[in-house]
């Protein structure tokens, strides 16, 4: 049921979808869905992490074998994939807070950065600026996907060229650190 949450998210966008939407999907009368789920929100989390999970297993498969530019390029591309493959399910990730550590969630979420951590080692970044390293990175490929998924790009300049001048700029920065 997830997995099918999941699709609509990605289909209709993560606030068009509903449970009773859900419920049509999946040919079932909504009340059936609350054996499943707790409801909306607790849908929302269960597609955050499913999308987490997948999202750190493109990335991390992509860097493997990877170091340097290489490996930044690879989950730079990865990543942006990913979100425009998959942008309701992304959306379900944004705002979401781990409950502990033995949430699903932060164990999802932590599968995904330690995946970009795999890229930094290819760099030589003082410990005290990993943090600083990963939210970079973070907030450029999140920025340019997120953007790219909602139609934000509407000038001529290729978007694909524009993106590999993204991962260079990237790429530079990491390494004059």
């Amino acid at each position: 049921m997830v997995a099918a949450g999941a699709a609509l998210a990605d289909e209709v966008g993560l606030a068009g979808l509903t449970m009773g939407l859900l419920a049509g999907r999946l040919g079932v009368r909504t009340p059936s869905l609350y054996k499943h789920v707790g409801g909306q929100d607790d849908l929302v989390r269960r597609i955050a992490v499913l999308a987490l999970q997948e999202a750190a297993e493109a990335v991390g498969g992509a860097v493997r074998g990877y170091a340097g530019r290489d490996a930044l390029a690879a989950a730079a591309r990865a990543f942006r994939a990913f979100v425009l493959a998959h942008p309701g399910r992304y959306a379900a990730t944004l705002g979401q807070e781990p409950s502990g550590p033995d949430d699903p969630l932060a164990a999802a979420g932590q599968r995904l950065l330690e995946a970009f951590h795999a890229v930094l080692r290819g760099y030589d970044i003082p410990d005290r600026d990993v943090n600083h390293a990963l939210r970079l990175l973070r907030s450029l490929f999140h920025g340019f996907a997120t953007l790219q998924a909602s139609d934000g790009f509407q000038w001529s300049t290729d978007v694909d060229e524009s993106f590999e001048w993204l991962v260079a700029f990237a790429d530079r920065g990491l390494r004059t650190l």
